[in-house]
């Protein structure tokens, strides 16, 4: 039934980057908590004396949890909409953090991260389904960007945090950190709206143009022009909501496909190993953990800035050039990293040159693979199936984090591969992605996302 109710006023006084601070703020607390235990492995790998194995497990309990999440965001997300499920992902998280920063022992620990993981998992398989479907198509790259921005402004705060407490060993107190963009979170996106495609396949048609005049300032011919195109997505569809199954679409498939491939190549591409691990390795290398955390956020500040550039690039040059120039710069990085690694055995010059090439090889991570995998996941798929679509891309997303971050340890170790040949592992997986990619991913740039699904329909014949 179609909604004839004005929208309150208040909405449309809301700006609209005030839409995507919010929307985005869900990549904080992504970024954290995946931040976060590369400094507090530091300190409780001392306290209780954890071996390479137990490492990996509470590292990646999160992505453990997180798959939970992400496999039940797409029904949440069709049931109650994009900002409750937003929402719904702060309230698990601030549960979870509370819990782990009281953990008693590291039993406990691995299963209240969990916790953490399942809100972590909704808010990633929802952020950027929020953020693509409020954001005009000529700025969508854009806006899309920032969850990314923010995710890496989290692994930067998690990485200050760290630093300035691992002299007390306070690990609980890095946890509690978490609670402040939770909190701010779940507040901010209490005033927000939800968003115009959600509310148009429900028929609330007046509710989703006040949010459409909130994004589109001064556009009504755009308002009026994206209101029909929904309407003729909307149409198309034989029922409104979408399951799982029906990703199995003849027309869906291929997209599904790179979507699923985006998702694994960004983790299996090597970057939560070295998120994760980064202070660990130089500890291994001969740093001092002070020095170690205090590079960690070096690290940070540098994929801040290259994520912060993508925003500014992902509209013009394209969302495929950026993965393909991103696979180029890690691999040759990753090499020159396990010929370092292996070759120079003087401590001081192994770990500056290890943390300068480390730190080139996450630059050309963030101008790639970090940012436009989320743009893209949110971009391909149909509105009907986009929740359930967002959802299984997520879920295997953090499938390949967790595998990637459990053995991480134990292939580094030095009696199995050992720390450089893992770098020449991880520079021959992302020469295969530069070839998938180059052949099978398409460019979705200023494109709306209803003229990405029609054309996927014209092409597929549906």
């Amino acid at each position: 039934m179609t909604q004839t109710a004005a929208a309150p006023p208040a909405l449309r006084r809301i700006h609209p980057g005030t839409l995507y601070f919010f929307g985005a703020l869900g990549g904080i607390l992504f970024g954290y908590d995946l931040g976060v235990i590369a400094g507090i492995l530091v300190v409780i790998s001392k306290i209780w004396n954890l071996t390479g194995f137990e490492k990996g497990v509470v590292t990646a309990s999160l992505s453990v949890g997180a798959m939970i999440g992400a496999g039940l965001a797409a029904r949440l997300n069709n049931r109650i909409g994009r900002r409750r499920s937003i929402m719904a992902a702060g309230g698990i998280v601030i549960v979870g953090t509370v819990a782990c920063a009281l953990a008693p022992d590291f039993d406990s620990l691995v299963a209240f991260r969990g916790i953490i993981g399942i809100g972590i998992g909704f808010s990633s398989a929802t952020v950027p389904t929020y953020l693509s479907e409020l954001a005009p198509s000529r700025l969508r790259g854009a806006m899309s960007s920032l969850n990314q921005i923010f995710i890496v402004a989290g692994i930067l705060i998690a990485s200050i945090v760290t630093y300035e407490l691992a002299p007390s060993h306070n690990w609980r107190m890095m946890f509690a950190g978490a609670l402040v963009p939770a909190v701010v979170l779940v507040i901010g996106l209490t005033f927000l709206p939800e968003t115009p495609r959600w509310l148009l396949n429900l028929g609330r048609e007046e509710e989703a143009r006040a949010v459409l005049a909130s994004t589109h300032a001064g556009e009504a011919d755009d308002i009026d022009a994206e209101v029909e195109t929904i309407r003729e997505v909307i149409r198309g569809d034989t029922q409104r909501t979408g399951r799982i199954r029906d990703l199995g679409a003849a027309w869906v498939r291929p997209m599904l496909f790179v979507a699923l491939l985006l998702a694994v190549g960004q983790q299996f591409s090597g970057v939560n190993a070295i998120n994760a691990y980064f202070p660990t390795m130089l500890v291994t290398l001969g740093f001092t953990t002070s020095t170690a955390l205090l590079s960690a956020i070096v690290l940070g500040i540098t994929k801040l800035a290259f994520t912060a550039w993508v925003v500014f690039v992902v509209d013009r040059w394209g969302r495929k050039p950026l993965l393909l120039i991103g696979n180029v710069v890690m691999v040759v990085t990753l090499v020159l990293a396990g010929v370092v690694i292996m070759n120079v055995h003087d401590k001081g010059t192994l770990g500056t040159l290890t943390v300068v090439l480390l730190v080139l090889y996450l630059a050309g991570y963030e101008l790639g693979w970090g940012a436009v995998v989320w743009v893209m996941m949110a971009e391909v798929f149909p509105l009907r199936v986009r929740a359930a679509g967002m959802g299984a891309g997520s879920v295997v997303l953090w499938a390949a984090t967790g595998i990637i971050t459990a053995l991480f340890p134990i292939m580094s170790d030095h009696n199995h591969l050992g720390l450089g040949r893992s770098m020449w592992v991880f520079a021959g997986v992302n020469v295969i992605l530069f070839v998938l990619v180059w052949r099978l991913v398409p460019e979705t740039k200023k494109r709306s996302l209803e003229q990405i699904e029609l054309g996927l329909r014209e092409h597929a014949g549906g």
